[in-house]
């Protein structure tokens, strides 16, 4: 596994990207897995939720830096969590590339994504009209990427399900530059925050990340 790239966001919050080059047995080999763990792998098809699934691991169990057992679980929700460390965490996969997210002190989001035409076909789906309007042409597949990957992370920091990306999500307006920021607002049920979120291409992926600046402790 090799890590191919890594963010300090503050001192308390990084994220790191790695691509996937081991087999799957020598992922398992660098991780500590309990019963219910091993039991969850042995359900999984083998292919890319396996390695997807052990790559995030270990890439979490390198960003941690400990010799000590992760008790990285899910919960009702889908949401990872540790509970054995206070850390909050997010866990993203796409192909040939594990992405985890860090925080020591706040809640987090990330969502790394090949870049592929397809997207144009859904951007509807998770796009509102009036966000559609400020969609660049020139380069509206990697803009549509910036969307999606901003709302998915998001949606991955708020760690619930009750989420509509086009009513509950809203992106304000900003011109695709390959990297930078912009603001985003989540309204829903009685959680009504605003972020900036982030984003960067990398190689031929798009990355998106978000912190709750407002949960920091």
């Amino acid at each position: 596994m090799a890590l191919a790239y890594h963010k300090e966001i503050d001192p308390y919050t990084s994220f790191a990207i790695w691509k996937i080059e081991e087999s799957a047995d020598e992922l398992l080999a660098q991780l500590q897995l309990k019963e219910h763990e091993r039991t969850y792998l042995d359900s999984l098809v083998n292919g890319k939720r396996n390695m997807h699934w052990l790559s995030t691991r270990v890439l979490l169990r390198r960003m941690m830096d400990t010799d000590e057992y992760i008790d990285c679980r899910v919960d009702s929700s889908g949401k990872p969590y540790l509970s054995n460390f206070p850390h909050y965490i997010s866990l993203s996969h796409s192909y040939e590339y594990a992405a985890v997210m860090v925080s020591k002190n706040k809640a987090v989001g990330i969502d790394i994504e090949l870049i592929k035409d397809k997207i144009e076909r859904i951007a509807s789906k998770f796009m509102s009209a009036e966000e559609l309007e400020f969609i660049e042409e020139k380069q509206r597949i990697e803009h549509l990427y910036v969307c999606w990957c901003a709302k998915e992370a998001v949606y991955k920091l708020h760690g619930k399900k009750n989420v509509s990306f086009v009513e509950n999500i809203e992106l304000k307006p900003f011109h695709y530059e390959g990297k930078g920021s912009f603001p985003a607002k989540l309204d829903v049920g009685s959680t009504h925050k605003e972020f900036t979120v982030h984003y960067e291409k990398f190689d031929e992926y798009m990355i998106g990340f978000v912190s709750d600046d407002t949960n920091e402790e």
